[in-house]
């Protein structure tokens, strides 16, 4: 019986761009796998449409996962306005529209809106997520068109931002504490409006104290002729992000 390669002993973090269609498991696995390493986890999953910074913890790195969860994130988020979804974003049903008339928005009428989004706010989690109620994802709960109370959660926005802007869409920058739900935060922009929106793009470009310049696609990883110096090394991390344990383990 063939004896199955567990993979080397490798501490470190991966600062990887997971591209879209992938969920962040598959991508933290075929970044595993690259590098042969034993023992990997990622700290905060992107939505298999969302892009951006996926922050790969290998060997006893693992350990920054519980602080990195804690951290801020800063994001490039993209609303296509008329039409809300249930899940919130480009994948899922259409289950309100503007009517047929609808010529978009103006900026004016954007900016005027956005301030009720700044600072601390309140957010009702969407069902298409992976909270879970008696024992179960709450995105179980919607597939079967089932959708049940959900308390409302104290988050902070703290920048927000047009980038880019058309009558029918806009980009925007968005730096928020954790548990924000970015795809809620466009739908609710959507109902200030009156009109509805939903998310059709997602880039995640900071992590804490990361950011999406210095990390590296699945392609570039496999491309290279030694990906392991890809890796960062322990002692090289922000002092503020190691647990006291891995700080004394140096």
């Amino acid at each position: 019986m063939a004896t199955r390669k567990r993979g080397q002993l490798i501490d470190g973090v991966l600062l990887l761009d997971k591209s879209d269609g992938m969920s962040s498991n598959h991508a933290l696995q075929r970044a595993r796998r690259t590098l042969d390493a034993r023992k990997a986890g990622h700290t905060g999953t992107l939505d298999p449409f969302a892009t951006g910074l996926l922050v790969c913890c290998f060997g006893r790195a693992t350990k920054i996962s519980a602080t990195m969860l804690e951290a801020d994130k800063a994001y490039e988020a993209t609303l296509q306005f008329g039409q809300e979804t249930d899940s919130g974003d480009l994948t899922g049903n259409v289950v309100s529209q503007a009517p047929a008339d609808f010529a978009g928005v103006t900026l004016e009428a954007l900016e005027a809106v956005l301030p009720a989004f700044r600072g601390p706010i309140t957010q009702v989690p969407p069902m298409y997520s992976a909270l879970k109620r008696d024992g179960k994802p709450l995105y179980e709960y919607a597939r079967q068109g089932i959708e049940l109370e959900r308390e409302a959660r104290h988050l902070v926005i703290h920048d927000l931002q047009v980038q880019d802007f058309t009558p029918q869409s806009a980009r925007l920058f968005v730096r928020c504490s954790k548990g924000t739900y970015i795809r809620t935060l466009a739908q609710d922009i959507g109902r200030a409006l009156g009109c509805f929106a939903h998310l059709t793009a997602l880039r995640r470009t900071e992590l804490g104290p990361f950011h999406i310049d210095d990390a590296y696609t699945l392609d570039g990883l496999q491309a290279m002729e030694d990906p392991m110096s890809a890796l960062l090394a322990i002692e090289s991390l922000p002092t503020e992000i190691l647990p006291k344990k891995l700080q004394s383990e140096g």
